[in-house]
């Protein structure tokens, strides 16, 4: 008999009552012969990026407590398709059913298998055009000489020199010139040694 987890949520704002979303779940895994693990069900805003019990849920599918996630609909548990599609792939790897009860969606079934390895390719080849952007763009910088991460100093050495010698302190000429006194220190040695 499969173990399932049951998500639910409401917002803060809704005057829905939870047994609205639980009453149906809990017939369909009735009907199903799933047996109720847990339910999971949080009353917090939509916007809330972490929700208690929606935390639960995954930590419990993580450490495979249950086999499947009923739910009553998308909207009750992510709050982007970038989120559903992480949480689909995770349970995916872990061997976890997801069954969406408004929307008429079970992973479990074969033509589902068939479309989420569509999705999770899809996802992927978006991943794989964006760091193909970034790496297009560093090629470019690098071939028109530009310094991605730092700008290079242009620093009068010169004037280090000539400061240094006036006896002022690494520290006051760092300060005086806007740079690091190790900077100022390493500056000042090498000039000498190449007099050497």
């Amino acid at each position: 008999m499969k173990k399932v987890g049951i998500y639910t949520r409401v917002s803060t704002r809704d005057k829905q009552d939870l047994e609205v979303q639980l009453l149906p779940l809990r017939q369909y895994a009735q009907a199903r012969w799933f047996f109720i693990y847990k339910e999971y069900s949080d009353k917090i805003s939509w916007a809330k990026e972490s929700r208690p019990w929606l935390d639960s849920l995954m930590d419990d599918a993580k450490k495979r407590k249950i086999d499947s996630v009923l739910i009553f609909r998308f909207d009750r548990f992510s709050r982007s398709t970038k989120q559903l599609i992480n949480s689909l792939d995770l349970f995916n790897s872990l061997w976890i059913d997801f069954i969406s009860y408004s929307e008429n969606i079970d992973t479990s079934s074969p033509a589902w298998k068939v479309l989420f390895t569509m999705i999770s390719a899809f996802a992927e080849f978006e991943r794989n055009i964006i760091w193909e952007r970034v790496r297009a763009w560093i090629e470019k910088a690098k071939a028109n000489w530009v310094t991605l991460w730092r700008k290079k100093l242009d620093v009068n050495i010169k004037r280090i020199v000539k400061l240094k010698e006036e006896w002022m302190t690494y520290r006051d000429i760092a300060d005086k010139m806007r740079l690091k006194k190790s900077y100022v220190y390493n500056k000042y040695k090498e000039y000498k040694l190449n007099l050497v």
